[in-house]
């Protein structure tokens, strides 16, 4: 095969944006920029009764946030299948004209009730009865009665069909309108493909569509199947059970760079022990030959852990901006005019080595811009322990006089622990809760510089008030 490369996919507008499918645009994506190739967008978009117009827009938006768009001149389309009909009818005619293929009008039920089986493919009844095209007459692919069609794939190696184990196979419906096996062969030809990379689910479809693409004088693609991708149960991820649409997870708050240089690493690996990398290496080492056959896992607990090293490599004005969805009205649990961003951005930089998806930005800050410290029953029980009035009533009287600065506010707690005779940790954990609702949270003192000295004492007024009603 020679001139450049020309990869494409091709997903149906019928959903939301599959990881797996996410998985197989960026290898075609790299390997097109990489050989200086194209990478063709095709919607598939022949099932009428399951497209939606929004679901296109959901895959180009999609594909544009992992870096796949318009913008960069390798990229062609989109191109829809609907608008190449004719284009498909015709290679439908051609077939049965040269003989390889024919018209059947079988139901269902008569092939049952020839084979006695429900189990059975086609059995040929209709290949020399001679029969024209008509209405509900399905046209069939005429399978070689001998030898093997040899699927070279560059992920799985050689594979064999036997041709006499292959039914024949319909192309074009009753109707006429051809189905989804033929119309994929003729797009991929007319568009030039020289590389089909798709996922293993696919691979029992090659012998078939090598068949037709030789039938239509075309010489095949080079072909490889991509492992399939499996969740923590080794089961193949499924949209019923697992969380797998990219938008949920780029809404969740997972960077897109790191969902790009986690999905990249699916199967694939840069031969090293480098696995966070920026995406223009990921797309140098790329070699289609390297591809994995074994099933991929996708770890969530990895990808969260990829997310928190590129959230973590951000700078200031850079995590601010991101987390703005999150801090901001409808997102945000409080008023829209409470947010404070000179506050944020005084505890930001605390935050951002705690976090591994954005989202969780709010359980975090929330106590600063709320009128009261957030409500959790288990963090009060467990901080409020006898002693805890006690402990309350001495910090609010050092931190009414206190300079209002983080090493300030540590030493007067320290000093408290050690009347009460308590380590650290346990003398500040009912603080805690009083100014921030939780037994966990950012760094105590600096949290309570930025809260302030009048805020901070009315929360440990309120706190020190229920729990004297909690003894009375």
């Amino acid at each position: 095969m020679s001139g450049a490369i020309r990869v494409r996919f091709a997903p149906s507008p019928t959903g939301m944006f599959h990881v797996g499918g996410a998985r197989s645009a960026l290898f075609n994506w790299a390997l097109a920029r990489r050989s200086g190739g194209r990478f063709v967008l095709r919607i598939e978009d022949t099932d009428e009764a399951r497209n939606r117009p929004e679901w296109v827009e959901g895959i180009i938006s999609a594909l544009a946030a992992i870096g796949i768009s318009d913008q960069d001149p390798v990229f062609e389309g989109p191109y829809f299948q609907s608008h190449n009909a004719e284009a498909q009818r015709e290679a439908a005619r051609t077939l049965h004209a040269q003989g390889r293929a024919y018209y059947c009008d079988c139901t269902r039920e008569a092939l049952v009730e020839r084979t006695g089986s429900q189990q059975l493919g086609y059995d040929g009844h209709c290949r020399d009865r001679g029969l024209e095209h008509a209405e509900g007459r399905a046209l069939r692919f005429r399978t070689p009665d001998t030898g093997v069609t040899v699927v070279d794939d560059v992920v799985r190696g050689r594979t064999e069909f036997p041709n006499n184990a292959m039914e024949d196979f319909v192309v074009a419906r009753g109707n006429g309108t051809p189905v989804f096996i033929l119309a994929n062969a003729v797009d991929d030809i007319r568009e030039r493909i020289t590389h089909v990379i798709r996922g293993e689910e696919h691979l029992s479809n090659a012998p078939k569509q090598q068949l037709l693409w030789e039938a239509l004088g075309a010489v095949p693609p080079v072909w490889a199947h991509l492992p399939v991708i499996v969740n923590e149960k080794r089961q193949k991820l499924s949209k019923r059970r697992d969380k797998v649409a990219l938008e949920d997870y780029l809404a969740e708050g997972y960077l897109p760079e790191a969902m790009v240089n986690y999905l990249m690493l699916l199967g694939w690996g840069p031969g090293d022990d480098v696995e966070i990398r920026p995406y223009a290496e990921l797309e140098e080492r790329f070699r289609l030959e390297d591809v994995n056959k074994a099933p991929a896992a996708f770890d969530v607990k990895k990808l969260a852990a990829f997310n928190g090293e590129y959230i973590r490599a951000l700078d200031e004005d850079a995590f601010v901006q991101a987390c703005q969805r999150w801090l901001t009205a409808p997102h945000a649990p409080w008023e829209p005019e409470a947010f404070d961003e000179a506050a944020f951005r005084a505890v930001a930089p605390l935050a951002q080595t705690r976090l591994s998806v954005l989202s969780d930005i709010t359980a975090y800050v929330d106590w600063l811009f709320l009128p009261e410290p957030p409500e959790d029953e288990a963090s009060w029980t467990k901080a409020m322990k006898p002693g805890a009035e006690e402990i309350l009533a001495s910090v609010r009287r050092r931190w009414a006089e206190v300079d209002w600065t983080a090493e300030a506010l540590k030493a007067d707690l320290e000093a408290v622990a050690g009347e009460q005779g308590l380590k650290l940790g346990k003398a500040q954990a009912p603080v805690r809760v009083a100014v921030t609702g939780r037994t966990v949270g950012l760094p105590l003192f600096e949290s309570v510089q930025v809260l302030g000295r009048e805020r901070t004492l009315a929360r440990i007024d309120a706190a020190a008030a229920r729990l004297a009603a909690q003894d009375a």
